[in-house]
């Protein structure tokens, strides 16, 4: 009880007693105040400003009070040295001032609003202050491989989206380059004669009006000018101070000191004149070459570059004297200083110092040869000759001391004398036999490769072999092959010798050899697939198929696995082909059918190769191979039956098409092809028998309609319309019977039947855009052009974004001479299919001449390879007789589509204009391989009722006929 209440007294002494000046609630347990972002200013004890108001105040505070003993309060002690309050928990303001001075050396944090987000919070680092450590940079590259991956799932689409939004901005906007690609392209026809007569651009947007105004212009002369004059012509007597402090009399550049005179400038000519002719005519080669007509003009010249590069010769000339005069063992330094003074035109100063160079460096062949080079040739000679006594073992100098040599017999006793010295030298042995004929030569052949002067030289071994008979070129490349077994070209010439001398058999055996060594070797020519195809093209080029074909056989399997053989193969079969190496080609296809034997696509292909660029036995012999291995594939039976029938041969094609019946006895394409090529060859009958056979096994919708076609033509009316009956019984759906009976209807003068026939076809085939059209042209013809207005709305309903019906409507308007309704549904259609050729193809006809043009930049720009479009545009360079451009867009369009007849057959019309006979013969030859068979004229021509043409030839001619009626 006694000590409850002692404490008891001492906290209420303690509560009840004087506060200390100093002291502040809570401090002494770390109670202070905190900082939101509401306040302004810290929420920790101040000192208060003293004010004079306040100043006795102060004072009277400050005297000396009585201290009174403080009980129960607990000291820390002395804070330590540094020591921040506050700063620990991230505190800052006045007890943080320390960490502020800190941040103010750049890693002040902005805690402003502009860098607060509500979602992400402040906008710097929270520990940027914090040391980076190993596992901060392990956990960076992770997060970096993230979103690496998750950009990468989503780069293919982006790269898509933005090259689709740069190929409509540059359709929008095309570059000058673009623009100009067409001209550009016209230019690598240019000659080289056509490039060099090229006039120079010359700046003469202000030429006229200068000579305009020249003469009217008058500038007084300055009084300054006058009285420079004036003085220039005086005496001086004495020197003024200026002249004497600078040192006497010294002219400007640029004046004279006396009056201009013209005699001595004309003798100052002639005597350069004269020099020049001089330096011209003391030539190497001992021949003056000088063009008397362009040589005033080239002298102009040559004072003008004098002048300026005085400066730089004289500095180049103290450069090359100080480094000869610091090492006169330098040769390139004496080299470079004659040159020097060859430039300058200085040749007998250029000769004194190469001569001392010589002396200086007479173990340097590169002296000897420049010091030859600026001597004539005497004296070339004799340089020449201390230089071999010099240096009797360089190749240079004994083939330079043969060159200056002006007769054969001078020049072979040069070279033997230099061969006795170095007999192991290639390029003397060269030298040596160019100058001997064939038997000399194989003589000195002969000793360089087989006494041990040159046995390693491959050229010499090979040219010994060109220089033998057969038998002895078969000893010289064995013995060539002994001394230089690593050598591919010796086995290559051995195998092309066995070819040329007609003993193809052991070429493969030679060239398998040769691969089998090489590989032994370990040579990195083993492994070289494409240095052994290159060597198979350079064979094939120089006539050699056997050893080409045999390069290709032993390489065909180098670095490809099995699972990869057919993909490489085709690759290097088309490639092979794009150079022109077709026997190539065929070896590698077949390399192919080895392996793939029951591939249609690789056998059609190698037909089709040996269709283009072999023979007619070779093709037959290819196919009958084809169709043993792939009976069940028709394009080769067809393929076969129709180069029979191209070559004539009438009865093998019926065999073959015979032999396809037995094993594909219910195939519709063998049938149609054997009912054309009766038809064709005006056997009606037996092609009647043959589709009534076809309908019984293989009685598909083409098929009734071959037969109706086949009735029609031949005029027998009533039982196409029988027919036709009986295929619509089973083919309702098959729109081109419902359209071949409108069209009988309408022959046979029934326009109710025609009318009947249309209805209920569109019912049944409501998708059909070609079904409607006839219709509507039905109604068109009889009169009816409301009705086929209404017609044409209700199929654009059916068959939204049809380009065919919209094609049609403009027309429809046209026809009936209602220019502004057509205009606007012409609008209206490109607006629904704004990348439709044919529309933008009549939009551009239906302009008037003089902004066709215009209209045609917008086609193209939205159409840029459609072949309708650029189809288009090439008729209109050809009515504005721009030939050439009409041309390459002609070529442009049947490159982009070689199916579209009417391109080449508006083509070949101006071919008949304006080309040649090859011209026109190129023209007829494409086409007749592309074989086209669409196009709005080409097909109303070849589909009209009776009509035949042998090929594609013959019906482009008759499409031509049309064009050229119709303009």
């Amino acid at each position: 009880a006694l000590k409850m209440s002692s404490l008891a007294q001492k906290r209420r002494a303690l509560m009840t007693g004087q506060v200390p000046s100093n002291y502040v609630p809570g401090l002494g347990r770390g109670a202070t105040g905190f900082t939101t972002r509401s306040d302004i200013g810290p929420a920790r004890y101040t000192a208060a400003p003293v004010e004079e108001g306040m100043a006795t105040a102060a004072a009277a505070t400050a005297q000396p009070q009585p201290q009174q003993p403080q009980k129960n309060v607990v000291s820390f002690g002395q804070a330590p040295e540094g020591y921040v309050p506050g700063a620990g928990r991230g505190l800052s303001g006045q007890f943080g001032n320390k960490v502020a001075d800190e941040d103010k050396d750049g890693n002040k944090e902005d805690l402003g609003d502009s860098n607060y987000s509500e979602f992400f919070g402040y906008g710097g680092s929270l520990f940027g202050d914090t040391p980076y450590e190993q596992d901060d940079k392990e956990a960076d590259l992770i997060w970096e491989a993230v979103d690496d991956r998750m950009d990468g799932r989503r780069k293919e689409r982006r790269e898509a989206r933005e090259r689709d939004e740069l190929r409509k901005y540059r359709s929008k906007l095309p570059t000058l380059h673009s623009q100009f690609a067409d001209i550009k392209r016209d230019l690598q026809d240019l000659s080289k004669d056509d490039w060099l007569n090229i006039p120079d651009a010359n700046d003469i947007s202000h030429k006229k009006r200068k000579t305009e105004t020249v003469k009217d212009r008058f500038m007084p002369a300055p009084d300054s000018l006058l009285a420079q004059a004036q003085a220039e012509q005086q005496t001086h007597t004495e020197l003024d101070t200026r002249q004497q402090a600078m040192g006497g009399l010294s002219s400007v550049a640029g004046t004279a000191s006396t009056m201009t005179d013209l005699n001595k400038v004309g003798e100052g000519r002639n005597t350069y004149l004269q020099l020049k002719l001089d330096r011209v005519s003391d030539s190497v080669s001992g021949q003056t070459v000088v063009d008397p007509k362009g040589y005033l003009t080239d002298l102009n010249s040559s004072i003008k570059n004098q002048t300026a590069d005085m400066a730089d010769m004289k500095q180049a000339r103290l450069l090359l004297k100080s480094a000869i005069q610091s090492n006169p063992k330098h040769a390139p330094a004496w080299i470079a200083a004659s040159r020097l003074e060859v430039i300058a035109g200085k040749v007998a100063q250029a000769r004194n110092l190469i001569m001392q160079g010589c002396e200086a460096t007479p173990l340097n062949e590169d002296i000897w040869l420049e010091a030859s080079s600026i001597h004539p040739p005497e004296q070339a000679k004799k340089i020449i000759a201390q230089a071999v006594h010099h240096l009797p073992t360089k190749v240079s100098l004994w083939v330079r001391a043969a060159e200056l040599e002006q007769e054969d017999k001078g020049k072979r006793r040069v070279l033997r004398r230099a061969l006795e010295l170095i007999p192991d030298s290639e390029r003397l042995w060269k030298a040596a036999v160019e100058l001997e004929e064939k038997d000399a030569a194989r003589v000195l052949l002969t000793r360089a490769v087989e006494d041990g002067c040159c046995p390693l030289s491959v050229d010499l071994w090979l040219a010994l072999a060109r220089l033998e008979d057969y038998e002895q070129a078969r000893k010289v490349l064995n013995n060539a092959r002994k001394k230089v077994p690593s050598e591919p070209q010796i086995w290559f010439t051995a195998a092309k010798l066995e070819e040329a001398n007609g003993n193809g058999q052991n070429v493969s055996k030679i060239l398998e050899r040769a691969m089998r060594q090489f590989a032994d070797m370990k040579l990195k020519i083993s492994d070289d697939r494409d240095f052994w195809q290159q060597q198979a093209e350079e064979a094939e080029t120089g006539g050699y198929t056997g050893v080409a074909e045999g390069l290709i056989r032993v390489s065909a399997d180098i670095n490809v696995l099995p699972h990869e053989r057919r993909r490489v193969w085709e690759a290097e079969a088309e490639s092979l082909l794009e150079r022109g190496a077709v026997h190539c080609a065929r070896t590698v296809y077949q390399c192919l059918l080895q392996y793939f034997n029951t591939k249609k696509k690789i056998w059609m292909a190698a037909a089709q190769l040996e269709k283009k660029h072999g023979t007619p036995e070779a093709l037959d012999v290819l196919l009958k191979k084809a169709t043993t291995f792939c009976p069940k594939a028709w394009p080769l039976w067809l393929m076969g039956a129709k180069e029979k029938w191209l070559a004539g041969d009438l009865t093998g094609a019926r065999i073959i098409l015979g032999e396809a019946f037995k094993i594909n006895p219910d195939n519709e394409e063998i049938w149609l092809a054997a009912v054309k090529l009766e038809n064709d060859n005006q056997e009606t009958q037996r092609a009647r028998t043959l589709l009534e056979k076809a309908r019984v096994q293989a009685g598909t919708e083409r098929v009734w309609m071959k037969s109706v076609l086949l009735e029609r033509d031949a005029g027998d009316m009533e039982s196409a319309n029988r027919l036709l009956r009986e295929a619509l019984a089973k083919y309702p759906k098959f729109d081109k019977l419902w359209m071949m009976l409108v069209q009988i209807n309408k022959a046979a003068g029934k326009p109710e039947e025609a009318r009947k026939a249309y209805e209920e076809g569109t019912a049944q085939c409501p998708q059909s855009v070609n079904l409607w059209i006839v219709a509507v042209r039905f109604e068109r013809e009889e009169g009816q052009v409301t009705k086929a207005r209404s017609m044409l709305e209700k199929a654009r309903l059916k068959n939204p974004k049809a380009e065919n019906l919209w094609l049609e409507t403009v027309r429809l308007e046209n026809s009936t001479e209602n220019k502004k309704l057509a205009s606007t549904r012409l609008a209206q259609a490109l607006q629904e299919c704004a990348q439709s050729g044919v529309l933008w193809s009549e939009a551009i006809l239906m302009e008037p001449r003089q902004q066709r043009k215009a209209k045609s930049v917008d086609a193209v720009r939205h159409c840029e390879n459609n072949p309708y479009v650029i189809c288009t545009v090439a008729r209109l360079f050809h009515s504005d007789r721009k030939l050439e451009k009409a041309r390459t867009w002609f070529n442009r369009a049947v490159t982009l589509n070689p199916d579209f007849g009417d391109a080449w057959a508006y083509w070949y019309k101006l071919e008949l204009q304006h080309g040649t006979e090859e011209t026109r013969a190129e023209v007829l030859k494409r086409c007749g391989e592309a074989n086209p068979r669409h196009g709005e004229l080409w097909q109303k021509l070849s589909k009209a009722p009776g009509a035949k043409f042998a090929d594609a030839r013959e019906k482009m001619l008759a499409v031509v006929r049309v064009v050229q009626e119709q303009l």
